[in-house]
């Protein structure tokens, strides 16, 4: 059983939201002067002539019909459309946005808990640990990310429709908890897992008795998470985004989830060291297996024990597990061993085990519990320090990249980025050494391999990018930018049937790209070929 709960007042209820509203605001300060960064945000924004364009029912058609950057999010990029629409193609904007959302999110989370369980004080705290959390600034931050906290925004709409339905079940409200999950579905399918989330809160804090009834009551959500994987499968498919077995077999998956699910752990209790990205390993040290799956077999064995007598833990453990499997490397999609953004829900559940749990304990000790409250208010106040400083990481790509290099190890990704970046900036030396680097850290990473040729190009070594060049499109033969710069150095080399031939290819992968289409006149106007 639960510590009794002392009820507050509506006031004081009203009071609690206001300052969840305000330490989320103070946290995220400044969030409206970071830019664009250079991972994602032109593929999705300032690049993508559908987004960029702003709202249309063209767009929208486009948006619901495409498998663009190896997702179906339609709802995503309409809200993206519609930032275009109201502001312009302006990242400020478009942060503050995103901000609106998150602190929808919070005050979503404090309405649910304290709805299902009745305890204000324990729901703000849950709620306060949401809003200003470290890890949470990836998906707040980062404007690619939108499709996170628009999805926990319609996923926590959907908990509050679920509550509703079930104190008053009708049609009506069955349908409207359907398309809200929808909705989260088609913002970001990593919510395929949320119907088992209601069959959680349906033990607790519903406290529904478990029964095949409440299991056959959520078939058509179950429906809705097959059609969802099923078009996530294949967009992901076609663009080739899932790594092979035969490259990442699966007792190196297994391991990896069990690593996963310990690291971010360890993250949500000191996060430090956060990165925009982490290099995945294929390769773990026997004792990292050992620890990471004592670990996480001793917590599911506590969290079983304790089901009849404390309900909140199984439930909060099971909340954590079941919302970060689609991301926890099972099926592996991307490059990327570890996501922050992947922790934006599922950390939600080691919040209510904290939070809960600490307060039973010091049920019969008063004053340890004024000190207790004090204490959270503190790591509250040290966590919203952390995450602001994180907040400053975000401000440009170059901030972003280095920060990667400083706190990661062998992060061929950041090595691709920092290079690039110089390349762009004219140090073409220093930005050579950190693509040569990312090749040797990933010869398989086709985008190094193509920006260290562009680099070599313009440094005049055309017979050594078009090497590069060709090795990118042997990796990945659909990387129409590779075609186009792989034609402009066999221009300079003489060959120009083979240039011609590759910004034709070029052109055909990315027909909206008119300087492809360019390159491809000026050619053909210097040189006529059939």
């Amino acid at each position: 059983m639960s510590a009794p709960q002392v009820p507050l007042s509506g006031r004081m209820t009203g009071w609690l939201a206001l300052a969840l509203v305000a330490v989320t605001l103070v946290t995220y300060a400044g969030i409206w002067s970071l830019g664009f960064v250079n991972f994602d945000d032109p593929q999705y924004i300032s690049n993508n002539p559908h987004v960029a364009t702003g709202l249309s029912a063209a767009n929208v058609v486009w948006a619901f019909t495409s498998a663009y950057a190896a997702n179906w999010h339609p709802a995503t990029w309409a809200s993206h459309m519609i930032d275009v629409t109201l502001f312009g193609v302006a990242p400020g904007p478009m942060h503050l946005v995103s901000l609106a959302i998150h602190v929808a999110n919070v005050l979503l989370l404090f309405a649910f808990l304290l709805r299902t369980t009745g305890a204000a004080a324990r729901s703000a705290i849950v709620a306060a640990l949401f809003a200003v959390h470290p890890l949470h600034v990836e998906s707040v931050s980062w404007i690619s990310e939108r499709k996170d906290v628009l999805s926990a925004f319609f996923g926590l709409c959907t908990l509050l429709a679920y509550v509703a339905y079930v104190r008053r079940p009708t049609r009506a409200r069955g349908l409207v908890v359907l398309a809200l999950f929808a909705l989260a579905l088609m913002a970001k399918p990593m919510l395929v897992t949320l119907p088992v989330v209601l069959l959680l809160i349906d033990y607790w804090p519903l406290n529904r008795p478990l029964s095949w009834a409440l299991v056959r009551e959520k078939v058509p959500l179950f429906a809705l998470t097959a059609a969802s994987i099923a078009v996530t499968v294949v967009a992901q498919h076609r663009a080739a985004a899932i790594a092979p077995l035969n490259r990442y077999s699966v007792p190196a998956r297994l391991v990896h989830v069990v690593n996963a699910f310990t690291d971010y752990l360890v993250a949500a209790v000191w996060p430090t060291r956060l990165a925009v990205f982490y290099p995945l390993s294929l390769t773990t040290p026997g004792w990292r297996i050992v620890a990471s799956s004592l670990l996480f077999g001793a917590a599911t064995y506590a969290a079983i024990a304790f089901a009849r007598r404390r309900p909140y833990v199984i439930v909060g453990w099971l909340w954590y597990v079941v919302m970060i499997l689609p991301v926890s490397g099972l099926v592996q999609v991307g490059s990327q061993g570890l996501a922050d953004r992947y922790t934006y829900l599922p950390l939600i559940g080691i919040f209510v085990i904290a939070e809960w749990g600490l307060a039973d304990l010091l049920a019969t000790a008063p004053r340890a519990r004024r000190a207790v409250a004090v204490g959270a208010c503190v790591l509250i106040a040290i966590f919203a320090v952390v995450a602001h400083r994180q907040l400053q990481v975000w401000r440009d790509s170059t901030t972003l990249w280095t920060h990667a290099l400083e706190v990661t190890h062998d992060n061929y990704r950041a090595e691709e980025a920092v290079g690039a970046l110089l390349v762009d900036a004219g140090r073409l030396d220093e930005g050579v050494a950190h693509l040569t680097e990312a090749v040797r850290l990933e010869p398989a990473f086709a985008i190094a391999h193509s920006n260290l040729g562009t680099a070599l190009a313009k440094r005049g070594q055309f017979d050594e990018a078009i090497q590069h060049y060709r090795e990118a499109l042997r990796l990945s033969p659909g990387l129409a930018q590779a075609h186009n710069n792989l034609g402009l150095a066999l221009a300079r080399t003489g060959d120009v049937e083979g240039a011609v031939r590759e910004i034709r290819e070029a052109v055909r992968l990315a027909p909206e790209r008119p300087d492809f289409q360019h390159n491809l006149a000026m050619l053909l106007r210097q040189s006529p070929i059939p």
